[in-house]
């Protein structure tokens, strides 16, 4: 429930509270307002029912926050402590009790500990009386002064009148403020330990025993600033912190309060006063009689409760320029207040903060509509230009100024991790599907073409690429293309790499026609729909594929189900030589020797060596193999969950920040590391990874380049264009469909996207890859997902109770440059790979489908089909669209995959990229079964050509309906004696012109009132 502050409700409290101090014995008037009052707050509130929805706080907030805007300046965190008066020992002290950064920490009873963070929970009547004391008591702003006692002594000047305070009062007020502080600092045990053990050897057990305590007080000899710098706490607060200073308590020298809010023209370091060796920017002061039990302390919190909020204490009480200002910024807080019934919770229950924040800026727009979606628009990558080139020259000139940046950014550990994890990727995809196209095009194009492409496609792409961050691989729907061509060719004795040399020359040139006519415009058809059925599909073929894999090495090595141990005196296999003359020709001439040794005994020849010299094997365990099937399994499995686990253990409350943070960064590595471990330990023959050891094409019938004629007839150049045609439908989308992934918004990318410029490089290198007999290259989804997902930055430090906020991915070309040099360096590094188990591999490639397809609202959606409605989560989609609509949406995108995956894996693959075209057709067609309310929170708004105009008409039509505002509410009096013409159809001119309606004219007269 809101809780309006219309000026109305506070003059009526205000008024009461005054005549309540006057004829009150109590002379601090901090007592609540007598139930007589009920009638005029509730008279107040309905005189501001048919009001404006602006308040009058919020035109003078926003009148601030607008000047804060054209100064362009920033307003730092604030740290804000708590410091209360106390009686000890027949002598008064100050100590801490509560701190805030954005949440509330408070000293336990037991005062040796902190409390977990939580959400501050105020009485509604604490802030009223805040707001009397900002109105009542002593406001200084931009005061220069450079200690607390300057401060103090200045703010005691300005009591004159009735306000003024005795000489004996001040000095007595004056000690009283300047007793330094105890802090309640929290360390680690061994920290505590060594120092208490130092200060005892030093002769200084006292502060050995403060220490241990957790007490920081003044004490002969001790070094307040070298006490803040050692505090740990320091390092969860952001440089450039200032503090804010608040000061409460009863004393018995004062009949009246002692109220002070100083602001400081410069944040200047006030010592003791504050816990952490920030400069101080806010002090104030609120001291006074013996009052209602907690009542200091209660409006104490609401001061740093309202500082603390983000637009009060950031941008208000900065930009305050008296004391009408400060008392608007309380009112505005007061206006976004929401009260919580009394008997209808628990006020000892602390409410924990919320994993994600709203944004504070949408609190003080100026016209308070419902949220809703923002519709797409064109960004300013996909503005065509009408030139030829256009779009590509805005690339190269978006790009440019960040070229060399791209290099230096990469100076970071993180980048360390993404490297390494990418590159096993890469290889291991390389491996994958090199041997998969080995396979369909009987080794024209093999492992060894696979890495050598790989290297010198992505390299390049990574050194002249708008996105950098994509990675460029061979992919599925690529190798469907592939397999279907090299079987045409064979079935019309053509010569297929010549063929495809045509067809690689025909995309080329179809896409620098796409790029020149700035074609990469039509992306802005890819919705929300599109995206997540292509990525989908892909992640759904890494899973795949991984399980396939596994399932086919349990195959090459079988599990032994038939194995006894009862039966193992049984078991043997021994050589046998079935034809001797012929065994020692086909012999080595080193084993010859040996053979004659042992031509009585073959039993003693590996298994190897007698299959070489021409035996075969005999017995009923010749087949046995290890159980190398369930160690592969285990390394599968464990590699997957293993990276799960250590991904998410940085939001885990184990091991310092820092540790947690290092380890989720390693995840992957680490994973393949511990696993690669486990199998060497072990010593089981677990398959290993084998790269190419020779720089030779796969077949030797084939050279590095290929030649444009000769083999075929002369009309295969021209007959080419035609598959042409679907190849670069194909790689349009994937190239397309990835790079609008990549850039979405919520990656917060800073340097922009390059759509044609990326375009134009696959363009490029498809004419390379052709020529040399390379496999074609365009952006892989999951491996450039997973790529930007290890170079993810998040803030170094966070409020307690915050989570680290994500600022963006660390852009720059190092880390797929090194890559993909490394993955053309691979063969030279096979003594050191061949140590690698493929399970482990597999594992990766299940994380990697498995990460992406977890970042998809689409698999949310499926997760709704199998929950009842009461256990369904609080998705913002499902309060704005019914369940029915939502799970029709969620039908026809399963549908559409389903479509996908069955032609991708039958003999009609070959229309597979006109399949992908159709997505888009099929979104627009959608148009026609749901609004476009429920699209746009299901998925985005697709463009319209006329949709500039229709807004510019909007906004007309709404500029005419507020200039017409005032001229219907003079006529609000003559609608209502003429109601009934509007109603019968008769009489226009009370409805603004707009024809006869009895709604408008009802309109009219509320506007009027």
């Amino acid at each position: 429930m809101k809780v309006p502050a219309r000026e109305g409700i506070l003059t009526s409290v205000e008024a009461h509270a005054a005549l309540q101090a006057e004829g009150s014995p109590n002379p601090a008037g901090l007592d609540r307002p007598s139930r007589g009052n009920s009638g005029i707050i509730c008279q107040a509130i309905g005189r501001s029912i048919f009001a404006s929805s602006i308040s009058l706080a919020s035109e003078r907030v926003s009148v601030l926050l607008q000047k804060e805007e054209e100064k362009e300046t920033s307003c730092p965190l604030l740290f804000i402590q708590l410091n209360e008066l106390f009686c000890a020992h027949d002598s008064l002290e100050w100590k801490q009790t509560a701190r805030w950064i954005k949440f509330e920490e408070k000293v336990e009873d037991g005062g040796e500990r902190w409390s977990k963070p939580h959400i501050t929970v105020l009485s509604l009547h604490s802030l009223f009386e805040l707001r009397m004391c900002i109105k009542k008591g002593t406001v200084l702003l931009d005061l220069e002064a450079h200690s607390f006692k300057q401060i103090v002594e200045k703010a005691m000047a300005v009591q004159t009148g009735e306000r003024s305070l005795r000489p004996e009062v001040r000095k007595k007020l004056m000690s009283v403020l300047l007793r330094s502080p105890r802090h309640h600092t929290t360390q680690s045990h061994l920290r505590v330990v060594a120092e208490f053990s130092t200060a005892c050897c030093r002769g200084e057990c006292w502060l050995g025993a403060s220490l241990a305590l957790g007490h920081l007080g003044p004490s002969p000899g001790c070094s307040f600033v070298s006490l803040q710098q050692s505090n740990q706490f320091k390092k969860k607060i952001p440089a450039g912190a200032e503090v804010s200073n608040i000061l409460v308590g009863e004393v018995d020298f004062l009949d009246k309060p002692f109220i002070a809010f100083i602001r400081l023209q410069k944040a200047v370091g006030l010592g003791a006063l504050t816990e952490v060796a920030f400069p101080s920017r806010f002090v104030f002061i609120l001291l006074g009689p013996r009052a209602k039990s907690k009542a200091y302390h209660e409006i104490g919190r609401a001061v740093a409760t309202v500082l603390s909020d983000e637009v009060s204490s950031h941008r208000v009480a900065h930009q305050a320029e008296d004391r009408e200002d400060l008392i608007a910024g309380i009112d505005e807080f007061l206006d976004e207040l929401t009260v919580l019934p009394p008997g209808k919770w628990d006020p000892t229950i602390r409410i924990p903060p919320p994993k994600c924040l709203p944004s504070p800026h949408k609190r003080y727009q100026r016209a308070r509509t419902q949220h809703a979606p923002a519709t797409q628009h064109v960004s300013e990558e996909l503005q065509r230009t009408g030139r030829l080139f256009g779009g590509l020259i805005k690339d190269v000139q978006r790009k440019a100024p960040w070229y060399w940046s791209d290099f230096y950014d990469a100076l970071n550990i993180q980048c360390f991790s993404a490297i390494l994890y990418i590159y096993l990727a890469t290889v291991t995809n390389a491996i994958t599907f090199g041997g998969m196209l080995g396979d369909a095009t009987d080794n024209m194009q093999g492992v060894l073409e696979s890495f050598l492409g790989t290297a010198i496609a992505g390299a390049v792409f990574c050194l002249f690429a708008g996105q950098p961050l994509t990675i460029l691989s061979s992919t599925g729907p690529v190798l469907v293309f592939e397999r279907l061509l090299f079987s045409f060719s064979k079935d019309y004795s053509l010569d297929y790499l010549e063929f495809r040399l045509w067809i690689g020359l025909w995309v080329a040139f179809f896409g620098l026609i796409l790029v020149a006519t700035e074609a990469s415009y039509l992306v802005q058809y890819f919705t929300r729909f599109t995206e997540e059925g292509f990525c989908a599909l892909i992640s759904f073929i890494f899973i795949y594929d991984a399980i396939k894999k596994m399932l086919i090495l349990a195959d090459s090595f079988p599990v032994n189900w038939n194995y006894k141990i009862n039966d193992v005196t049984l078991y043997g296999c021994i050589c046998n030589a079935s034809d001797t003359g012929r065994s020692r020709l086909l012999m080595p001439d080193s084993w010859r020797s040996r053979s004659s040794l042992l031509s009585a005994n073959w039993s003693l020849l590996t298994k190897t060596e007698c299959l070489q010299v021409g035996g075969h094997l005999v017995g009923n365990s010749c087949n046995y193999v290890p159980d190398i099937t369930f160690m592969a399994f285990i390394l599968f499995l464990g590699t997957f969950l293993c990276s799960m686990m250590l991904k998410r253990f940085k939001t885990s409350h184990y091991f310092p920040t820092p540790l947690r943070k290092l380890a989720s960064d390693f995840s992957i590595i680490l994973a393949i590391l511990i696993f690669c471990g486990i199998d060497s330990l072990l010593g089981l023959e677990t398959p290993k990874l084998v790269v190419p050891s020779e720089f030779k094409p796969t077949n030797p019938q084939r050279g590095w380049v290929v030649f444009p004629f000769g083999a075929n007839p002369w009309w295969i150049c021209l007959a080419s264009a035609v598959p042409a045609i679907l190849v670069i439908i194909l790689i349009f989308m994937d190239q397309q469909i990835t790079a609008v992934i990549l850039n979405r918004k919520e990656y917060r990318l800073q340097k922009g996207a390059g759509f044609h410029l990326d375009l134009f490089c696959v363009s490029l290198l498809m004419v390379f890859t052709s020529v040399t007999g390379l496999p074609w290259y365009v952006s892989a989804t999951v491996i450039s997902l997973a790529h930007m997902d290890s170079l993810k930055k998040e803030s170094m430090t966070s409020a307690p109770g915050e989570q680290p906020k994500f600022l963006g991915i660390r852009e720059q070309r190092l880390t797929g440059l090194v890559v993909f040099i490394l993955t053309g360096v691979s063969v030279f590094l096979a003594p050191v790979l061949k140590y690698i188990p493929m399970p482990v591999l597999y594992g990766v490639f299940l994380y990697m489908g498995v990460a992406a397809l977890s970042s998809l609202q689409f698999l949310d959606r499926i997760q709704l089909l199998l929950m009842p409605a009461k256990h369904q989560p609080d998705f913002i989609y499902l309060r704005h669209v019914p369940l029915r609509r939502v799970h029709l949406f969620t039908l026809i995108q399963m549908l559409c995959l389903a479509a996908l995956w069955v032609l991708k894996s039958t003999v009609a693959a070959i229309i597979f990229p006109v399949m992908l075209l159709a997505l888009v057709g099929i979104r627009k067609a959608m148009e026609c079964i749901f609004s476009r309310q429920d699209l746009s929170w299901l998925d985005d708004i697709m463009p319209e050509k006329d949709r500039k105009e229709e807004e510019e008409k909007l906004q007309g039509s709404q500029e005419k309906e507020e200039s017409d505002g005032e001229e219907v509410s003079k006529r609000g009096k003559s609608c209502v004696l003429q109601m009934w013409l509007c109603g019968s159809g008769r009489h226009s001119s009370c409805c603004g012109g707009q024809g006869p309606s009895l709604l408008t004219c009802w309109r009219s007269i509320l506007m009027a009132t």
